[in-house]
């Protein structure tokens, strides 16, 4: 993964609520087990109608969000199966944020391990800041995850995220790139207790 420490982009609105994860990635595309490759499939059933052609209606489709970095959703967003494929395809596409009031705690987590950054806001704050893209669509979202600061062009808030995953986004690890990093503080360690055991 790389590491996040700061981003500003432009961002799409999705003010659906409760999405869950077969719509983020439906099942039927599930097959494969690398990464990538899912973005092309993201929200599938939605982006596309039922004779394969862009449903232009849906706003990941609209040019006027092309290029966005920044997904801001619903409520209850992440619902539903625990797929880790549904963060895999959220990347792939090019998300490196996604905004709601809530999130289901198994796609939290997932969406952490892959560098995809869940940042929670309040219901008042979601919904003004919906209205701004709507109206705004060029509008950027700046992201400082070192302060744990969100700012728009009209407010800001603070939200929270657990210390050891902050510091896994901030350095581009996953789990166990952060293991590797502590090779030498466990290879001493050991080396320790073997020597107390003797």
């Amino acid at each position: 993964m790389e590491p996040f420490v700061t981003l500003k982009a432009r961002a799409v609105p999705l003010a659906t609520e409760n999405i869950d994860t077969d719509q983020i990635i439906p099942a039927r595309f599930l097959k494969a087990t690398s990464k990538k490759g899912f973005g092309k499939n993201v929200f599938r059933d939605w982006r596309f109608d039922k004779t394969g052609h862009l449903n232009y209606e849906f706003p990941l489709n609209q040019k006027k969000y092309e290029g966005a970095q920044i997904l801001v959703a619903g409520t209850n967003f992440g619902c539903g199966s625990s797929r880790e494929h549904a963060a895999w395809a959220l990347v792939d596409y090019g998300f490196k944020v996604v905004i709601s009031s809530f999130f289901a705690d198994i796609f939290k987590g997932n969406a952490l391990n892959n560098g995809l950054l869940p940042i929670t806001v309040d219901a008042s704050f979601l919904k003004q800041l919906l209205l701004e893209i709507q109206t705004t669509p060029q509008l950027q979202l700046e992201v400082d995850l070192e302060k744990q600061e969100l700012h728009t062009p009209t407010q800001k808030t603070s939200f929270a995220i657990d210390a050891y995953k902050k510091m896994c986004l901030l350095q581009g690890y996953d789990d166990i790139d952060y293991l590797l990093s502590q090779k030498e503080s466990i290879s001493a360690f050991e080396a320790q207790h073997t020597l107390s055991t003797l």
